[in-house]
């Protein structure tokens, strides 16, 4: 077995593992989560240690056949994009294990099904296959239903439906999608390196038609307006650390795929759609950021600000350039970690008061002071300060998106997301860690060790990547660069 595979399935052994634990024995369960995510962790830090950041090629690439009669093969490669991705899915994963110790009903199945969820996500990050890759994108999707239908919040089984129903809606124009890539190749096959010899050749109203039906896929999964509205329920409904990989990873998936696939296979399509998918972008930094504006419900604020967000780095693919690019990944990696880290300081207030209202709060700040403080700066990080990870990647998509001319009115208008940004998370501060202590919450206590053991790592990345964010764009400026070269476009 190679190293991608074993990133990739040594969670799903640990899901295995977990069904043969006693019922009654809820720490081993918790024991052993924590090894397999944990031990996939450490393969993917020895992956990007024996990266070779200088070339674009795909690498440790496992290959052979699947299903010979179909010529589906399995392929399995990283590259510099998707490498980093790998590294955050299991860094995420690792922390929301830790953070999902309180968890006492039906324990091993939660942790069998986090794992299964880890296999689908790094699966779909490395599949080349793209019959592969779809079923990697639709193991993902089984999980994640069960963990928001059996362990979230009072509409649980609604978020999970309506979840569920949104994505498969999305995944079936996909799969069509991919059929259309299928038959068109000459011999048909969902390889990748083989259908990106070939897609570009493609008459325009067909790769216009395959586009749209891959970006419904990817779209809801990003999400991009109008197909967003299953994101906040899902948010406020899941269990803290399900949130954290909803927001941190699989909203991922769908970006890149956009970037992976439709934007290299697709190119006349691309500069086609390229502007309307900068309006979208647009419309999704402004709405999201008024959404968020007018939550009292900190969870869904957040899950909000996450449509903004994405909103970015859709932005910033949508130019077509490196720098856009560029700004794009480091978005998805910056929001991976400063939004995960806001949903577990979430749930840490949430699990002592049990409400999650901005109002019913006030002067926290105290009476909690190293909560305070870790919550104060992820929320700076988010809205941009520089220093910190949101701000290169958010300056990155809009340089990249001003570099196109007629872009530019677009990325004036979204420029007002910054603003509206920085205003609700300054409003929430305000509201529950300044002025009059409340004392309905006197006997709150601080963030315990397994909390900051969740949280502080992530803190650690925000500063980190802030003041050096070379250490994310050095594996991945080959990939980049690439990936808009492969799109043979000259700027729109």
């Amino acid at each position: 077995m190679g190293v991608l595979s074993l990133i990739t399935f040594l969670p799903l052994v640990g899901a295995i593992a977990l069904l043969v634990v006693p019922k009654d024995k809820p720490q081993l369960a918790r024991l052993l989560a924590v090894i397999f995510a944990g031990a996939s962790f450490i393969v993917s830090l020895w992956l990007w240690a024996n990266f070779n950041t200088g070339t674009s090629d795909f690498q440790f690439v496992e290959k052979f056949n699947w299903i010979p009669t179909f010529n589906i093969q399995y392929i399995m490669g990283v590259d510099g994009l998707s490498l980093v991705l790998v590294v955050l899915t299991t860094l995420l994963t690792l922390l929301s294990v830790i953070a999902s110790f309180n968890i006492e009903n039906r324990v091993k199945e939660y942790f069998f099904f986090f794992l299964l969820l880890e296999t689908g996500m790094i699966g779909v990050f490395l599949g080349l296959d793209l019959f592969l890759f779809y079923v990697f994108w639709e193991l993902t999707l089984v999980p994640m239903y069960f963990l928001i239908g059996i362990w979230g919040g009072p509409k649980k089984e609604y978020a999970a439906i309506k979840f569920f129903l949104f994505t498969l809606f999305g995944s079936v124009f996909m799969l069509i999608a991919l059929l259309a890539l299928y038959f068109n190749t000459t011999p048909h096959t969902f390889e990748y390196m083989e259908i990106l010899k070939q897609s570009p050749s493609l008459a325009m109203g067909l790769q216009l038609w395959i586009f749209l039906g891959l970006y419904l896929g990817f779209s809801v999964k990003i999400p991009a307006f109008p197909f967003h509205t299953w994101l906040p329920l899902a948010h406020v409904e899941a269990p803290t650390a399900v949130s954290v990989i909803l927001a941190g990873v699989l909203l991922k998936m769908g970006l890149y795929g956009l970037m992976r696939f439709s934007f290299t296979l697709l190119p006349l399509a691309t500069q086609k759609l390229a502007y309307p998918l900068a309006i979208i972008a647009t419309i999704n930094i402004v709405y999201g950021a008024f959404c968020s504006l007018a939550q009292t419900d900190i969870k869904r604020m957040i899950a909000y600000s996450s449509v903004n967000h994405m909103g970015y780095a859709l932005l910033g693919i949508a130019s077509l350039n490196v720098i856009g690019f560029s700004g794009a990944a480091l978005q998805m990696i910056s929001h991976g970690i400063i939004t995960g880290a806001l949903f577990l300081l979430v749930g840490v207030i949430y699990d002592r008061a049990h409400t999650r209202d901005v109002n019913a709060f006030g002067g926290l700040g105290t009476k909690l002071p190293v909560y305070t403080g870790i919550m104060t700066l992820a929320c700076f990080a988010s809205l941009g300060l520089p220093l910190l990870a949101g701000f290169v990647s958010e300056f990155l998509c809009f340089l990249g998106s001003f570099q196109v001319v007629h872009y530019r009115y677009i990325t004036l208008i979204s420029l007002l997301g910054i603003l509206i940004t920085a205003a609700f998370f300054l409003i929430m501060i305000k509201k529950v860690f300044l002025g009059t202590f409340n004392t309905k919450w006197e006997k709150l206590t601080d963030m315990d060790t397994r909390e900051l053991v969740a949280v502080v790592p992530l803190c650690i990345l925000m500063v980190l990547f802030g003041i050096l964010p070379s250490l994310l764009l050095s594996p991945m400026n080959a990939t980049l660069t690439h990936l808009v070269d492969l799109m043979k476009l000259t700027p729109p």
